[in-house]
């Protein structure tokens, strides 16, 4: 198959599709592997390293033109719509169900577009998810370090205190990849952390794993809410898998909030879980509601771009492996839980949650692959 891996070109996003080495794995499979020139600069790759590992490097048009399968890690940009053609394979992280616009134009473009979101395994875990969740989750809590600087406009109080100075007190909602390693990180810094989540034997497993000063709880609107007002930070790490995420923090709780507080809603790409969430950019990636600082970059581990892609091309390479040796009909059939990552097939929307999202015709998948 003719795979291509294109350059991102969303506002500060450093990472790249694949490495080198997954290039190289492709190629010793009997595939031919296009890179976009210049598109691992930013994650620290030379045109030459993919050269050497068997790629053709070819320009973005190129590639779009003559490649069966293309691959980004973000969604695909308006001026990227146009250029997708009937029966090509999109394999990217998609995001459909927050993102209307781009539902429509990928209906119209009538390709095939696979989320490496809603991808499974039989344990309904999401192994492509999970990479990208963990780098989000660390940097959650060194951006709600660092946005409680006085200078940015926080509070001015340190994570951890010192001696004799009481740490701070950060809530993470969701006790997920995203929300457990936030948890992991701030408990690490020294903070009073408090984890919420709605499963049982989820808190079980935390309250084993977490150190003493990260206490997991129920989580419900009684006391999100009466937490809330004592934090110092609030992390929203919610997931809802492939539908939008659910609003936690209204904007009428903003006035009980303390006057600094940072709220980083890594949510964003689902639409957030703040109801005062916009998403922002590494360029520009805070704003003030009411004197609550708001972080919602949506892109957030394109900042770590080394560390990122070779998590994800370790996460995403078998799978790419799979639609390559197979065509991305028969690894679906032989794979459910690739399967679960069709959204949008010729047209139709084959992802539930996307149509509930919009009000848009459902096509069960089965009618796809028949």
């Amino acid at each position: 198959m003719q795979v291509g891996i294109l350059k991102e070109i969303k506002s500060m996003e450093n990472r790249v599709a694949m490495t080198p080495a997954g290039v190289m794995t492709m190629s010793q499979h009997g595939h031919q592997v296009t890179v976009e020139n210049g598109a691992g600069l930013g994650a620290g790759f030379s045109d030459e390293e993919y050269r050497q590992a068997g790629a053709v490097l070819k320009t973005a048009d190129e590639i779009f033109a003559g490649c069966e399968m293309v691959m980004h890690v973000k969604e695909p940009q308006p001026s990227e719509y146009a250029r997708l053609r009937p029966g090509q394979i999109l394999f990217t992280y998609l995001h459909l169900a927050a993102d209307e616009g781009l539902t429509r134009a990928l209906m119209q473009a009538g390709n095939i577009n696979i989320a490496y979101e809603t991808i499974e395994k039989p344990d309904r875990s999401l192994p492509l998810l999970t990479p990208m969740s963990e780098v989000a989750g660390r940097m959650a809590a060194q951006e709600a370090a660092k946005y409680n600087e006085r200078v940015h406009g926080g509070r001015g109080i340190l994570l951890g205190g010192v001696t004799g100075v009481a740490p701070a007190t950060v809530l993470v909602i969701g006790g997920g990849i995203v929300g457990t390693n936030a948890a992991q990180m701030a408990a690490g810094l020294g903070a009073r952390v408090y984890i919420l989540d709605m499963n049982l034997d989820r808190l079980r497993y935390l309250s084993e794993i977490m150190p003493k000063n990260c206490t997991p709880l129920m989580s419900s609107p009684a006391i999100i809410h009466q937490l809330a007002k004592e934090a110092d930070a609030i992390i929203g790490a919610v997931l809802v898998v492939g539908a939008k995420a659910p609003k936690l923090i209204t904007r009428e709780m903003l006035g009980e909030l303390k006057k600094g507080c940072v709220l980083v809603d890594v949510a964003i790409d689902q639409g957030g879980c703040f109801e005062t969430s916009k998403a922002t950019t590494h360029g520009d990636p805070i704003y003030e509601v009411d004197g609550i600082i708001h972080y919602c970059v949506a892109n957030m581990p394109g900042a770590v771009p080394i560390t990122s892609t070779m998590a994800l091309t370790n996460a995403t390479l078998p799978y790419a492996l799979q639609l390559a040796d197979k065509g991305w009909r028969q690894a679906c059939l032989d794979n459910p839980g690739l399967k679960l990552g069709l959204n949008l097939v010729a047209g139709k929307i084959t992802y539930p949650a996307v149509a509930e999202a919009f009000g848009l015709p459902h096509t069960p998948v089965a009618e796809v692959l028949g």
